[in-house]
């Protein structure tokens, strides 16, 4: 069964954003479909929260993202 969104970052697995992996998004993972580092996806996460949230700054952002992937299945400790 695949997930119908990404395990890293919650993006839903659609058409336009699915990679070669079953579990995460192009974003989310390399050309293999393996996922890419902590560091990573979380300066992709901050970035899109700061698409947004346009009053925060970089070290907000990055505090946020890594709050964020937390929650997430691939990050969850």
């Amino acid at each position: 069964m695949s997930a119908t969104h990404c395990y890293s970052c919650a993006m839903p697995l659609g058409p336009e954003t699915k990679g070669p992996s079953q579990s995460y998004c192009m974003y989310c993972s390399d050309e293999t479909g393996k996922l890419k580092s902590r560091e990573e996806v979380q300066f992709g996460v901050s970035q899109w929260l700061k698409q947004w949230q346009l009053d925060i700054d970089d070290a907000t952002a990055a505090q946020r993202a890594a709050f964020y992937m937390q929650a997430m299945p691939a990050w969850a400790q």
